[in-house]
């Protein structure tokens, strides 16, 4: 007979001791994947948070005049009340979040709604002196519908590149541009009193970006039509509503 045996624990041992080293391996592989859609998660939650109250301020605008028939200045308080809202819940949620009692969450409430309000005043009167084509069409800015001049300075903080190469016109500018005269055109002052249309360039930048201009007027509800007539732009307009 033989003396040999099997040790049958210490096998176990082994085996399970293996397996603990592979699964702690799979995870090490696993953990770099994992950390880099987690961190493409909070960014893409971060982008959609950060741009939500900009689609909504202008969106719900353009909504109120088109399906309503409410006046310029009624629609960007119907939009600014909803964006304002909107900032109400974010506060909210994120004195929740740090743990604060009323008064931190009454602070940040507060504080978004004053944030909201000085944005729209600031976005409404004042374009800079780089984001427009030369001081002439700076100065027909305040004659674009309030609705465009916001959704304008929105796109302006995502795209440092923008800049309006036109806004409102008159039926001679056209004569002077060599075009026939239309009989309508958003270029000109409209009904309300404001100008429904404005040119984005688009030359001289890249192909993406342009894409990517186009894709953010027509997410803040407005048209958008690429000429390449007199010189390649983007021509936005608002959707004709009640109002017109």
């Amino acid at each position: 007979m033989s003396d040999l045996k099997v040790d049958y624990e210490g096998l176990r041992g082994l085996l399970e001791d293996g397996h603990e080293e592979a699964a702690a391996r799979a995870r090490r592989r696993r953990l770099p994947g994992r950390l880099a859609r987690r961190t493409a998660l909070w960014i893409a939650s971060a982008v959609i948070l950060a741009t939500l109250p900009f689609v909504v301020l202008v969106r719900v605008g353009v909504f109120g005049q088109t399906a309503w028939g409410l006046g310029p200045w009624g629609a960007v308080f119907l939009g600014g009340t909803a964006t304002g809202l909107l900032l109400w819940l974010y506060a909210w949620v994120a004195g929740r979040w740090l743990g604060g009692g009323k008064a931190t969450r009454r602070f940040l409430t507060r504080g978004a709604w004053g944030v909201a309000a000085a944005w729209a005043v600031y976005a409404s009167v004042y374009v800079a002196g780089g984001r427009v084509k030369g001081p002439e069409v700076r100065a027909e800015y305040r004659a674009l519908h309030p609705l465009l001049r916001l959704a304008t300075s929105a796109v302006f903080v995502a795209d440092g590149e923008t800049v309006i190469t036109d806004a409102g016109r008159t039926p001679e500018d056209y004569w002077l541009m060599g075009l026939s005269k239309p009989e309508a055109s958003l270029h000109f002052r409209q009904d309300d009193g404001f100008v429904h249309a404005l040119d984005i360039r688009t030359r001289g930048r890249r192909e993406w970006r342009n894409v990517g201009l186009e894709l953010a007027f027509w997410t803040l509800g407005l048209n958008t039509l690429r000429h390449v007539g007199t010189a390649d732009h983007l021509h936005v307009s608002l959707r004709p509503g009640r109002s017109r």
